[in-house]
């Protein structure tokens, strides 16, 4: 079994996998992905002592399903792209997804995150990965900007720095001669109530990046536009749960706070 020793931000891709792992192990599961039951079971971790309560198998797997669906889609009208996923971690969706012939994937993610995808994950036509912080602006001299470029990020924003995440879109944009960014992303009262997000305070992470509309992302780079701004308790799929979940998730989208509070964006250059 592959040990791990995480610390921080890059600790909660542990709790984001079981999560998918819990669901591909359930009788009736979201997102099935077995490609993450069968990476937690070759991992030696705790992953009772990550946060993450076996419920919240619900919500990691709605939230990876639209990411996935929205990748699907662009990929659909551009089958020859490429496509970075950024701060990939452990997630399996080059797999899930399973791109066709003529798209370039690039996953990246921490140096000993990439070591351990390597292990865990076997190799695939069109597929590579890059051992880097995304935050270093050397990584992305390695990717051909010849064609347009999807570019995935769950999970991340909120772990940057607002000057770091900025500059990065930036570079991508300035790259690039046209694409989308899809991704997930905090609302500023968010951040400031990461004090009650047991996954982050286990992992001893911390969260930085707000963002309170798509007029704030638009500003970072000339020639992005904010295409859509999902709130997380609008994806869907909450209609198939149970019914304490779903009046849960009811006073969530009548409450402007808590429906803002995590919003999931696609803009496009």
């Amino acid at each position: 079994m592959a040990k791990v020793h995480l610390t921080g931000a890059q600790a909660t891709m542990l709790a984001t996998l079981y999560g998918r792992a819990l669901d591909a192990e359930s009788s009736h599961p979201l997102l099935n992905d077995t490609m993450a039951l069968d990476a937690v079971r070759k991992i030696d971790a705790d992953f009772g002592a990550t946060g993450l309560h076996r419920s919240d198998r619900i919500t990691v797997a709605l939230r990876a399903g639209h990411l996935d669906a929205w990748t699907r889609e662009f990929l659909a009208t551009h089958p020859e792209a490429t496509v970075l996923h950024l701060g990939c971690g452990l997630d399996s969706r080059v797999y899930r997804v399973d791109p066709g012939p003529g798209v370039r994937w690039f996953d990246v993610d921490y140096p000993d995150v990439i070591e351990l995808r390597r292990r865990l994950y076997p190799p695939r036509d069109g597929y590579e990965t890059i051992a880097s912080s995304v935050t270093d602006p050397a990584w992305l001299t390695r990717v051909p900007a010849d064609r347009p470029v999807l570019v995935v990020a769950e999970g991340l924003t909120m772990y940057l720095r607002e000057d770091e995440g900025r500059a990065l879109v930036r570079r991508i944009v300035d790259r690039f001669p046209a694409g989308q960014f899809v991704f997930d992303a905090f609302s500023r009262r968010g951040i400031r109530m990461q004090r009650i997000n047991k996954v982050v305070q286990v992992a001893g992470a911390t969260l930085h990046w707000g963002v309170d509309d798509g007029a704030e992302l638009e500003a970072i780079a000339p020639g992005l536009r904010c295409v859509t701004a999902l709130s997380a308790f609008s994806i869907e799929g909450y209609e198939k749960l149970g019914l304490g979940y779903r009046a849960l998730v009811g006073v969530a989208r009548l409450l402007p706070v808590m429906r803002r509070m995590s919003v999931f964006y696609r803009l496009e250059f």
